[in-house]
């Protein structure tokens, strides 16, 4: 690591479910530091604990053992309120499956998390602009009032892109981000929200399992069977910097 501030902290992490046939252990003692501005990119098969290690790291859920620290404050241990209040305020989420509002126009979803942060009042001027240069950002500008229904696979995955960068959040969190769209659609999903990332200097943490995404990023981090097996950094593409580099892994470290 370098000697950034660490912005996410992760200790010895565990996370099992109870089923019906039995306890699942999902996460086994897993253990990284991600540093502010850090673009990290967690891998592994289906099962693996991606998705619950995400959701852990933004605080949507708490680790049966270990600790999540953010910022050096004991997240795990803030009750659900305090831990939505920081949410609302300074991660923002990007679902695999979309999750707006079915009732609600793009604009509406957008300015949900505003929303929250009021106390469910209505957002200002300002936040409405912000919301509407956005839209404009990942070009649904003219999609204002659109419902949800009304929109590709993309453009609701575009908007969810928007929203979770409404609030101007330290920490953008994404969960296989592109997992429902076609390659074309994905990968101008992917444009948007590596280039806002780095525009506004944002921590980005992307679960995915596909290795062309994982390649955008500074740092890869794999998961087998619910433990971190590699981390290892990696040169800027150069489709991101336009720069040719070596695509090869350049270090190899492991985070404790």
């Amino acid at each position: 690591m370098s000697d950034k501030a660490v912005l996410l902290e992760a200790r010895d992490l565990e996370k099992s479910y109870l089923m019906p046939k039995g306890r699942v252990e999902v996460l086994k003692g897993i253990s990284m530091r991600i540093e502010a501005g850090e673009q990290v990119c967690i891998m592994g098969a289906s099962g693996a604990g991606k998705s619950t290690l995400l959701h852990l790291l933004g605080g949507l859920d708490t680790p049966g053992a270990g600790e999540m620290y953010v910022e050096g404050q004991p997240f795990h241990r803030w009750p659900e309120s305090r831990r939505a209040a920081f949410r609302a305020r300074r991660i923002g989420i990007v679902f695999q499956s979309y999750h707006l509002m079915p009732d609600l126009n793009v604009l509406e979803n957008v300015l949900m998390p505003v929303r929250s942060l009021r106390r469910w009042g209505s957002p200002g001027p300002r936040a409405r602009d912000e919301a509407r240069r956005l839209l404009d950002r990942v070009g649904l500008g003219h999609r204002l009032t659109h419902r949800p229904m009304e929109l590709s696979g993309g453009e609701q995955q575009r908007v969810g892109i928007a929203r979770a960068l409404i609030n101007d959040p330290d920490i953008l969190l994404a969960d296989e981000p592109t997992g429902n769209l076609d390659a074309e659609t994905g990968n101008r999903v992917l444009d948007d929200l590596f280039s806002l990332s780095r525009e506004r200097k944002r921590c980005l943490v992307v679960v995915t399992h596909d290795p062309s995404l994982a390649a955008r990023c500074q740092r890869v981090v794999h998961l087998e069977d619910g433990r971190m097996v590699s981390s290892k950094t990696h040169l800027p593409s150069a489709r991101e910097t336009g720069i040719p580099t070596h695509p090869e892994f350049t270090s190899t470290s492991t985070d404790s």
